[in-house]
């Protein structure tokens, strides 16, 4: 069996290296770090990855690139099913040089899975010489729309930030939140296009999905789940949450 420490696959003689492990709902890995970049995949659950000033949710249809030497930490939701690809740092240049998430098609998800089951020292001179071509070729190219949350640096913008996050169906304006952050609307405004790339609603959307993804991976109803993410009925919640992801919460993780 293989091991399931991360740093067992930090120093391997292929440049590809794959790790299952499970986690229960509201596992956490600290802060940390490592030497080779990595492809991290929730084959069942969704993950919360906190790296590169910003978080970035990770459901069952998409992975995220996380290159080497980038601090990260993880939070589960739901019952996980992580499968980490850990790529050698050379290699991984090749991918990109920051955070990036990855559409898992089905055969990136076939390919991944492969690497997992593959021993270290894997034979490179057969079959799976082509599944590491296939793989390298599929993270190159299948970019897919970010689950991210961009963090700002400004104080004020990070007071309206934080309070969003704890309560992400708070329903104020741009306006009303001027005087929790000592700024203008206006400014805010400003500073939510310069710091983030969005705007004031494109963000506040973006956290609100990410927290209907960890509400509905926890088990909870799309009722209540509308609800906690601000929408004043499922049909709309549902309506959004399709047009974004593709299918209705209630498919979305059959």
């Amino acid at each position: 069996m293989k091991s399931t420490n991360r740093d067992d696959y930090q120093d391997t003689p292929r440049p590809f290296a794959g790790m299952a492990k499970d986690f229960a709902d509201g596992s956490r890995i600290e802060p940390h770090f490592h030497p080779r970049a990595q492809l991290t995949w929730a084959a069942a659950g969704v993950m919360t990855v906190t790296a590169a000033r910003g978080t970035w949710i990770v459901p069952p249809n998409r992975a995220l690139w996380i290159p080497a030497g980038t601090e990260h930490a993880i939070r589960m939701s739901g019952a996980v099913a992580m499968r980490a690809i850990y790529v050698d740092a050379v290699v991984a240049e090749a991918v990109a040089v920051d955070c990036k998430v990855i559409l898992v098609s089905p055969l990136l998800q076939a390919l991944m899975l492969e690497l997992v089951a593959a021993p270290l020292d894997y034979d490179t001179s057969g079959r799976m010489g082509h599944v590491e071509a296939l793989f390298l070729d599929e993270i190159r190219t299948l970019d897919a729309q970010p689950l991210h949350i961009p963090m700002p640096r400004d104080k004020r913008l990070r007071r309206v930030c934080e309070g969003l996050l704890r309560d992400p169906g708070r329903r104020q304006t741009l306006a009303e939140w001027s005087a929790v952050a000592g700024a203008s609307s206006r400014t805010l405004a400003r500073l939510f296009e310069r710091e983030t790339g969005l705007r004031f609603v494109d963000w506040r959307n973006q956290v609100r999905l990410a927290e209907a993804l960890v509400r509905l991976a926890q088990g909870q109803d799309v009722a209540a789940v509308a609800r906690a993410a601000g929408y004043d009925s499922p049909s709309a919640f549902s309506a959004m949450f399709r047009t974004t992801l593709g299918k209705t919460p209630r498919d979305y993780f059959d």
